[in-house]
């Protein structure tokens, strides 16, 4: 999985941005072959997205996702705009506002963004909607997630919110999610923004998926919805309908065309996800790809000598962001001579600092090799 780029004197750059994040190279000379002459001489920028070919494109990209996912019939597909931040309004207004009196959302908070999704929840239901079921604020979400039995789910719950993946602090859930702690009629809500196609996921466990494209699915622009067709409630049946835009069924029963939708970032996620099944083999495969690029940094930090270490408790580190820090004072002087040495995008969220290396699925095994040789020479130079 090649994946070189070259800055204007020949050197490698090896980008470990947390988002938008690294494309895959073929991706982007594909893209590029068709800027100008994607349809008869037309760019797809200049396409409507009511011609034929989009329309195409668009069905084509959907069939793609589904079929990496294994998506189950009884789910909608939405293509979205607003990122992560509006899926945070949304969830809160499509399943919890104006249904279900005397249920609350329930939000496990283990980061950042998990904690923004709880503060929108609240700001637009109420705090007497809202439950908070744990929240590691108080360990500064390192990973040291309290004990299932400590966690205070709701009586009655309109939907059970998470992140999956923690983009600011490193941290996981993964398949040590406990749905077995949540009964099946409750609708699991989860934030896949970092983590989605990064290995399979049983998308029947849950009631609604939302992930931002722009880290392993695309560029920024694009935001895509998976929910359960018997949680879509139009806003026109709520005592006080939102805002149409914000109504899933809105976009359900257009197929995501109610107004225009992104249309270039679209067809960039779908070059991905051709690019996973024919490149890559599927998400199998890519998951053995990211799991030995996250065992390969990790190792290298255990085994430094303390010179680098990581915040996040080992059972729920991330595969796909991992956050250390540099012994002393010397974190400046790394960043500043790795981006000499062309790896770039290395600075942890201005949040909480330190050292973040965003491995998504773009970013191939030698550039993560290329890091952790450099991590040893710049630490045996001063230690």
């Amino acid at each position: 999985m090649k994946n070189t780029r070259f800055d204007n004197t020949g050197k490698r750059i090896l980008n470990f941005s947390a988002g938008p994040g690294l494309m895959p190279a073929t991706v982007l000379a594909t893209a590029a072959a068709e800027m100008s002459t994607f349809s008869q001489g037309h760019s797809l920028m200049e396409l409507s997205h009511r011609s034929a070919p989009f329309e195409k494109l668009l069905e084509e990209t959907e069939v793609s996702f589904r079929r990496l996912l294994n998506i189950p019939s009884n789910y909608k597909v939405l293509f979205m705009q607003g990122g992560a931040t509006l899926q945070f309004s949304c969830i809160a207004l499509n399943l919890c506002a104006g249904a279900n009196a005397g249920t609350k959302a329930d939000y496990i908070v283990t980061g950042a963004w998990s904690q923004k999704g709880h503060e929108e929840a609240v700001r637009l239901l109420g705090s007497d909607r809202v439950n908070l079921v744990v929240n590691t604020k108080s360990s500064k979400h390192n990973g040291d997630i309290p004990p299932l039995s400590t966690w205070n789910f709701s009586d009655k719950q309109s939907f059970v919110f998470y992140c999956d993946n923690e983009t600011v602090h490193g941290v996981e859930f993964g398949s040590k999610f406990p749905f077995h702690a949540i009964a099946k009629d409750v609708p699991i809500v989860c934030d896949m923004s970092s983590s989605i196609l990064s290995q399979p996921v049983d998308v029947s466990k849950f009631g609604l998926i939302f992930a931002g494209a722009q880290k392993n699915m695309g560029p920024a622009g694009v935001t895509v919805v998976i929910v359960r067709e018997d949680l879509l409630v139009a806003s026109y049946k709520y005592p006080q309908p939102f805002p149409l835009m914000l109504d899933y069924s809105t976009y359900a029963t257009s197929h995501s065309m109610h107004n225009t939708p992104p249309t270039y970032p679209i067809y960039l996620c779908g070059l991905v996800f051709k690019w996973l099944e024919t490149k890559i083999g599927g998400l199998i495969e890519m998951e053995k790809i990211n799991a030995a690029k996250a065992a390969c940094l990790y190792e290298a930090i255990e085994n430094s000598n303390g010179f680098y270490s990581c915040p996040v408790k080992k059972d729920y580190r991330s595969r796909m962001n991992v956050t250390f820090l540099v012994k002393g004072d010397f974190e400046k002087e790394f960043l500043a001579e790795a981006e000499k040495n062309g790896m770039i995008q290395l600075a942890g969220h201005r949040s909480v600092g330190g050292v973040r290396a965003s491995l998504y699925n773009a970013m191939p095994l030698d550039g993560v090799q290329a890091l952790v040789s450099f991590m040893k020479e710049f630490a045996s130079a001063r230690f």
